[in-house]
Order: structure tokens, then C-alpha cells, then sequence
């Protein structure tokens, strides 16, 4: 047992409690990644070897053949490069603009910033499709079809408001102090959102931009009525249930999922709990 604070104590849980949390998480951990061992396995399945009368679920003598024809069909590399430099050009320009207004919103006084946070949630309740459609036949008009910039300012108008009630909440969490201070030392407002607040939001930016980037590299719509010619990934994997073998459509969307493993491996660690603590003392 361990003193704290105030004259309490915290013990330590018992070790069946331990156990049963563990296996909570593995079990948890085993029904998130079932899926992706499916795909993987048939991705790699001959012939009728999980679709037969007596499909089995680990392919004992796999085949890589299906791969090859994804990998050398030459159709693959060009989607995974657009999805990609889209996903990061709408990463970056949610952060760049919901940053700033977010900050501007928490500082707002209580009622107006209630307005206005409700505001934006407001505008995810409309049908995606209907905003979509708008969005697009205006694009097209701009000549916005089958580009970068116009995929992801079509993303933008989706992941915008999410992100910035997502930041609104973090930066209310921010002391008023510690701003206070940076205004004592000289510093002006941006000086301190960029030097001071976002660097105690740290967490908060990472769930952002893993959220921004998830919603423009699993996107669909968008890069459907926005795309004549260059497909992205998810298009693509599209194209591989209407055009090819079910084993190819499982290689394409085992590429599909392989980026977004390694992105939330860059951002877990900034994914921590008390990032504020210690920012003020007493």
C-alpha cells in the first residue's frame, strides 16, 4: 500500500483483477485484428481453399500469385502515391486551420463558444451525399476534378469541423496562467499558440491529425465524384471486388490498411495521458 495525498492510499489491484484485464485486452486485441488475418489469408488462398465446401481458415500451402499480379500489374502504385499526398495535404490544412480558429473559439466567453461549437457539429449532421454532390459539381466547375489540391480541400470540408471541436476541448484545458505568462515575457497571441499551447496540446493535435488523416485515406465519396481518371487506394480496392478475383481485392486492402499501422506507429507517442501536468506549480 502506498500513501498519497490528503492522507489517502491507493492499493494496488489484486492480481486475478490484473489477469482479467489482460485478458480483456487480448481478447479485444484478437477481434480488431481478425479481419485483417482474414484478408491476409486470402489474399494468399489457392483456388477454392477458403471458399469450397469445407473452407478452412489458415491456408496451409499459400500462394503469393495473386500479389504478384497487384504488385507488377502496375496498377497499385499510382493510387497508394494520390491517397497518400492527399492525406497529408488534408492533415496539414486541418491543423492549419482549425488550429488557430479553435484556439479563438476556447477563448471565447462560455454562451458564444457553446453557439458556436454547436455550430459545428451541426454541419456533420447533413447527408454527406448531398454536401458531396454541391461540393463537386462546383469543383469540377474551378477545374478541381481529378487533382491534389481539389481532393483534399473536398476532404477539408468534412474533417474541418470535427477537428476543431476536437481542439476546442483541449485548448479550454489549457491554464490561463500559463498564457499569462507568456504575454508577461512579451509574447503576442500567436507567439504564444504556437510556443506555448501547442505544445501542452501535443495529445490532442496527434488525435486530430490521426483522425484528419484516416478520414481522407479511407474516403470514398469524394474521390468518387471527384476522380475520372487516377483512382485512389480505396477506389481501387473498389474496382478489385468489380473487376478481379477476390484474392486480389484482399491483397489491394491489405496495402490499404499496411499505411495506416505505420502512421499510428509515428503518432503513439505523442498519444499520452498528462500532458498538462506540471505546466503550473501550486
Amino acid at each position: 500500500m502506498t500513501a498519497g495525498r490528503g492522507g489517502g492510499s491507493w492499493r494496488e489491484p489484486p492480481g486475478a483483477a490484473r489477469l482479467l484485464f489482460a485478458v480483456w485486452v487480448t481478447v479485444c486485441t484478437a477481434v480488431a485484428l481478425f479481419p485483417i488475418f482474414v484478408l491476409l489469408m486470402v489474399s494468399v488462398a489457392p483456388g477454392t481453399a477458403l471458399f469450397g465446401e469445407r473452407p478452412a481458415l489458415i491456408v496451409t500451402a499459400p500462394t503469393f500469385r495473386f500479389w504478384r499480379v497487384v504488385v507488377e500489374g502496375g496498377d497499385l502504385w499510382a493510387p497508394l502515391v494520390k491517397s497518400l499526398a492527399v492525406a497529408v495535404m488534408t492533415t496539414v490544412g486541418a491543423l492549419a486551420v482549425a488550429a488557430p480558429g479553435a484556439y479563438a473559439i476556447a477563448r471565447l466567453p462560455t454562451r458564444l463558444r457553446y453557439g458556436v461549437v454547436v455550430g459545428l457539429l451541426v454541419t456533420r449532421m447533413f447527408p454527406e451525399f448531398s454536401i458531396g454532390v454541391s461540393v463537386a459539381t462546383r469543383f469540377a466547375q474551378l477545374g478541381f476534378v481529378d487533382t491534389y489540391v481539389g481532393l483534399a480541400l473536398a476532404h477539408l470540408t468534412g474533417v474541418l469541423p470535427f477537428v476543431a471541436w476536437l481542439l476546442v476541448g483541449a485548448f479550454e484545458g489549457v491554464p490561463r496562467d500559463v498564457e499569462a505568462a507568456a504575454a508577461i515575457d512579451g509574447a503576442s497571441r500567436l507567439a504564444t499558440l504556437r510556443r506555448v499551447v501547442l505544445p501542452i496540446t501535443a495529445p490532442a493535435l496527434a488525435v486530430a491529425a490521426l483522425f484528419a488523416w484516416l478520414y481522407s485515406w479511407n474516403e470514398f465519396l469524394y474521390a468518387r465524384l471527384l476522380t475520372t481518371s487516377q483512382n485512389t487506394l480505396p477506389l481501387q480496392v473498389f474496382q478489385a471486388i468489380d473487376r478481379g478475383t477476390r484474392q486480389q481485392m484482399a491483397a489491394v486492402a491489405i496495402v490499404l490498411v499496411l499505411p495506416i499501422l505505420g502512421v499510428v506507429a509515428v503518432l503513439q507517442r505523442h498519444l499520452r495521458p498528462g500532458a498538462l501536468a506540471g505546466a503550473i506549480r501550486g
